[in-house]
């Protein structure tokens, strides 16, 4: 039971990922690499501080500064170095390594005896693995109503206009390289927030942290879609949750067959690409089973 539990919580934390991949990867068709620098770039700012005796709150909300800082970065070298998204993402995540050593200072700094958002008192008297279900179910829900609340203005019908027609959305007055720019730095500050959270949780941050973190995310994205098909996009965001909750749940089944903890990497691509082969898998036995039917009502 306990888990499950642990796992539960896992995903509700990383499912902050997957939220803030969504705002670029499907409302603004924007493929960003920078998530796997901001990651560990916002467990470092948020460890590094909460040692040096910053509240634990503040760390956190420092990890969002910093996100919202390199997201800035990507969107100037896109929108005005006119760099291909994929490589300006690349070019931040590469840069990210070298500052994240400036600020810790070695490879990796250790949580033991600190305070942080996982051992007030409130969260100590709770059952095993239920402090990380707590925190996740509260910062999860903080941020989900602050998107619905954010795309339904008129900022953000004009941000999911620029994700879906640029050309359009700029015909109609939308500065469309701001857009992208406000994308890329709410996204990832929301992706920061999340590697301040699970360096947390885990006690301790580490330079490799960011390593495979896009696969975690798209995993969160892709299996929500394919479970739970046509949504809202209020839905979508808490199917995004689910589906990051299953993921942890799959990793948990996987590791439970006696796979090793170093096979998690390519346990989450081979996770990743079935779930996105699955509608074409779907479409195909479809096609498939009209021309069948077509065959019989001729004969």
């Amino acid at each position: 039971m306990n888990v499950i539990v642990s796992a539960i919580g896992q995903g509700l934390l990383w499912a902050l990922l997957g939220l803030g991949l969504y705002l670029t990867f499907r409302i603004l068709n924007f493929a960003d690499m920078t998530v796997e620098g901001t990651f560990p770039l916002g467990a470092a700012v948020a460890v590094t501080a909460i040692t040096h005796g910053v509240n634990p709150i503040l760390a956190t909300l420092l990890s969002f500064v910093v996100g919202v800082i390199a997201g800035l970065v990507t969107g100037l070298l896109y929108t005005k170095g006119k760099i291909p998204s994929l490589l300006a993402g690349i070019l931040v995540m590469t840069a990210a390594y070298s500052i994240n050593l400036r600020i810790m200072g070695k490879s990796n700094i250790s949580l033991l005896g600190q305070k942080t958002l996982f051992n007030g008192k409130f969260l100590a008297s709770l059952p095993q693995y239920f402090d990380s279900v707590f925190v996740g179910m509260i910062v999860i829900f903080i941020f989900t109503i602050l998107m619905i609340f954010v795309l339904n203005t008129d900022w953000g019908q004009a941000f999911i206009a620029t994700g879906d027609n640029r050309q359009m959305a700029k015909s109609l007055g939308v500065k469309t390289d701001r857009m992208v720019i406000m994308g890329l730095m709410i996204s990832n500050g929301i992706v920061g927030v999340c590697g301040a959270l699970i360096a947390q949780s885990n006690g301790y941050a580490d330079i490799n942290m960011g390593i495979g973190t896009i696969v975690i995310a798209l995993a969160s994205i892709i299996i929500g879609e394919v479970l739970f098909g046509e949504l809202t996009l209020p839905q979508r965001l808490v199917a995004v949750t689910l589906g990051s909750i299953i993921y942890r749940l799959l990793l948990l089944v996987v590791l439970q067959l006696g796979f090793k903890a170093d096979d998690l990497n390519l346990i989450s691509s081979i996770v990743l690409a079935l779930c996105m082969l699955l509608p074409q898998l779907e479409k195909h036995l479809r096609v498939k089973s009209t021309i069948m039917k077509g065959v019989r009502h001729d004969d």
